[in-house]
């Protein structure tokens, strides 16, 4: 196993995750890349992307979302294990499996946390799409 793919959403609950990505990607001798996948410009599905502030407040999110995942990196590394940090824009499942491709994936670590019934019905769960368009093995951390 050379290469591991974490997605973090960055809702708070990641530690464990990062935990399980450390310990395989030391185990295994495996490179880790950590990947988020933020929300595309509101051009790009269709809107216009509104006042100089709004663009601004979202660069400043993308650019704290980005040092946050350097600081994940970082902290690997240090422990010895090899890891990089991408930050994409796109749709969630679809970017990450393309990730995969380009990458030569050959484990992807993701979390999971229970939401109720509304919650799945509106935006449904990234774990379970990736268990189900996967090509490549997927391991699932619960983080509840």
């Amino acid at each position: 196993m050379k290469n591991i793919l974490v997605p973090i959403d960055f809702k708070g609950n990641e530690d464990l995750l990062i935990d399980k990505a450390y310990e395989l990607g030391d185990n295994f001798q495996s490179k880790v890349w950590f990947i988020h996948v933020a929300a595309p410009d509101p051009d790009f599905v269709g809107y216009d992307a509104g006042p100089q502030f709004i663009r601004d407040n979202r660069a400043d999110k993308l650019r704290e979302e980005h040092k946050k995942l350097e600081s994940i990196t970082n902290s690997l590394k240090q422990k010895g294990v090899n890891s990089e940090a991408l930050l994409i824009q796109g749709a969630t499942v679809e970017t990450i499996l393309n990730k995969t491709k380009k990458l030569n994936i050959d484990l992807i670590i993701i979390g999971h946390q229970s939401y109720g019934i509304f919650y799945q019905a509106l935006f449904g769960s990234v774990s379970e799409s990736l268990i189900k368009k996967s090509n490549i093995p997927v391991l699932v951390v619960p983080l509840d």
